[in-house]
């Protein structure tokens, strides 16, 4: 029953993520929010998954790194999106 939880938690609240980030595509921003929340899930899946296989943290500190990349260049494309188009509708502009 504790094994459950430790994954069920975890995977309900990833796919959580999945369904707001499928579900709100009208802002740039809400979708950024929801993928640092897929992200964060799936650091806690990591780390469950190396503390009941007794591995040392080293390759969650690798995940803690990229990920940190990975909002740092999401919130970059954010900022030039708005200073070029002034919000983060993504109506707004056009891909052609």
């Amino acid at each position: 029953m504790l094994m459950m939880f430790y994954w069920g938690l975890p995977c309900f609240l990833f796919l959580m993520g999945v369904f707001v980030f499928v579900s709100s595509r009208k802002h740039l921003l809400s979708m950024l929010l929801s993928l640092e929340y897929i992200v964060l899930n799936l650091f806690f899946l990591l780390y469950i998954y190396l503390n009941l296989m007794d591995y040392l943290s080293f390759f969650s500190m690798m995940f803690l790194t990229f990920s940190v990349c990975e909002g740092a260049l999401g919130l970059s494309i954010l900022v030039s999106m708005i200073r070029t188009h002034g919000n983060d509708y993504f109506q707004s502009f056009n891909v052609l």
